[in-house]
């Protein structure tokens, strides 16, 4: 390994790998894609749609909240989850800011997302 690659993260980069590692798996990506149609699900919901146990839905939704790509807020019984909208577009803008658009340019802020202040 050379020294470029020895560097330490960027202090704006602490935490990413966390999140980028929580996208990697493909249960963890067909939970967040539940969140398209859906503002919140609570577990068993989500549970029912998968052909997994609760224990590992849990799991893999603990995994996502860690991250800080979901939140969870308890309602009586049932845990309801959320996307982070906040911090998954904080991720995107720390993205932009290191690699540029994927057009090559560093200019503007990727579509959909405001350049940060």
């Amino acid at each position: 390994m050379n020294a470029e690659c020895a560097r330490p993260l960027p202090d704006d980069w602490v935490g990413y790998p966390r999140f980028f590692a929580a996208l990697g798996d493909t249960i963890r990506q067909q939970i967040l894609l539940l969140f398209q149609t859906n503002e919140e699900i609570c577990v068993n919901e989500i549970t029912r749609l998968f052909e997994l146990s609760r224990p590992a839905i849990s799991h893999h939704l603990k995994v996502l909240r860690d991250a800080n790509v979901l939140v969870s807020e308890k309602r009586g019984k049932e845990v309801y989850y959320r996307v982070n909208h906040a911090h998954c577009e904080q991720v995107l803008r720390a993205v932009q800011r290191r690699f540029g658009r994927a057009d090559g340019s560093r200019r503007g802020p990727l579509p959909g997302l405001q350049a940060a202040g």
